[in-house]
């Protein structure tokens, strides 16, 4: 017998009573377990059906565990519990493509949010047939197959097993051949890897850099995939192979420059790590290059509204950026002299906020003044129309 629990209720305008609410209780409790009973004879039945059954109740099971897996996290543990990852990593491998899709889709369901499956899924051997699957001409078994190494590289502990099995350079090159979603997983799964203890290959600049400017010049520059973009960019520019993709891509370092002014603060720190790469690793070769694109503006705000690193970063870009070591005027003077005249005008108090904002009035000046500068020099490139 359940506790018995009285509430007071309204019942149909007349006065409060008392209605226990014992039986109720007792028919959600046993419709409850009830479910349960059915839910764990149905995961029996199919882990039955996945590892015994002929290829097309295989299939069907596949299928049925993808939907199941769904339903919640608890779900998809006693699913594994139950023995059905196994038989869906050896259907990895069928001559039949529906078995493969099917049993692809299952284990990516059984995955999601869950740890243990994750690591589950690649200790069973799911990696070197998803290894085969990017490689395949079938743009959607390779697409899921992306989402899969996407979905598995999410646990630290399947890093280095993902990374050490080939699958880096067969993620660059779905960056230029992929649809746009397998482009998107492809990025965070590179972002992943790359946050372990996986160093991306400096060969594979040459093909990663080109396609991760385009990707970053047409997405949103606060966006979460914009962050992890500028994050590959940032470590692959730390390689001359990196650098000069960068630099070669038409609108390459642009797209950077825009980063700073339009992205998130991680975006922004990470795109003027970059820069900061190019700068420091050939001065006279960069400086031009950056300065053309119009990227003091930017700088400066950031010296003012970025983190803590993309401050300290865009100081220091600043100074190279400047035309002669000798007449450097640091960026953390100059926020000196805007606080000295805050504190003179407002008081020590709202000097802060002050300082803040007379940076910001530089700032846009100097954004109208550059706007100008590159509106004259488009003019003066501007071939003239012979008249009619």
């Amino acid at each position: 017998m359940g506790v018995e629990v009285e509430v007071e209720v309204e019942v149909e305008g007349k006065s409060r009573e008392t209605i226990p609410l014992t039986t109720a209780r007792e028919e959600v409790e046993g419709s409850q377990e009830t479910w349960n009973q059915k839910k764990q004879t149905l995961i029996q039945d199919l882990a039955r059906e996945v590892i015994n059954g002929d290829l097309e109740s295989k299939i069907q099971a596949a299928k049925d565990i993808r939907k199941l897996a769904k339903t919640s996290v608890k779900t998809r543990s006693h699913l594994a519990t139950a023995g059905v990852i196994q038989p869906l990593v050896s259907m990895l491998i069928s001559a039949n493509l529906d078995a493969r899709q099917a049993a692809l889709l299952a284990l990516l369901n059984l995955a999601v949010r869950n740890e243990r499956n994750k690591v589950r899924i690649v200790t069973s051997g799911a990696i070197p047939p998803l290894i085969e699957l990017l490689k395949f001409q079938n743009g959607g078994l390779r697409e899921l197959a992306t989402a899969a190494i996407l979905t598995l590289s999410a646990s630290a502990s399947n890093k280095q097993a993902i990374a050490a099995s080939g699958a880096v350079p067969l993620l660059v090159q779905i960056l230029s051949s992929g649809s746009l979603q397998g482009k998107v997983d492809a990025v965070t799964a590179l972002y992943n890897l790359s946050s372990g203890t996986t160093k991306l290959n400096p060969i594979l600049a040459t093909g990663a850099v080109p396609p991760l400017l385009a990707l970053l010049k047409e997405c949103k520059k606060y966006s979460k995939f914009a962050e992890k973009t500028t994050a590959l960019l940032e470590i692959l520019s730390s390689y001359e192979e990196g650098r000069t993709e960068i630099s070669n891509y038409e609108g390459g370092i642009l797209t950077l420059v825009e980063t700073i002014e339009d992205g998130s603060l991680i975006s922004m720190e990470h795109a003027v790590g970059a820069l900061l790469y190019l700068c420091q690793s050939c001065r006279s070769k960069y400086r031009e290059l950056i300065l053309k694109e119009g990227a003091i503006p930017g700088l400066l705000r950031l010296t003012a509204e970025g983190t803590e690193k993309a401050q300290e970063r865009a100081r220091t870009l600043l100074d190279l950026l400047r035309d002669s070591p000798q007449k450097r005027l640091a960026s953390a003077v100059l926020e000196s002299i805007a606080y000295d005249i805050a504190a003179r005008v407002d008081g020590a108090d709202k000097a802060a906020e002050t300082a803040k904002r007379l940076l910001r009035d530089m700032v846009h000046r100097s954004m109208e003044q550059s706007m100008s500068q590159l509106q004259l020099r488009a003019a003066s490139c501007t071939p003239q129309l012979p008249s009619a």
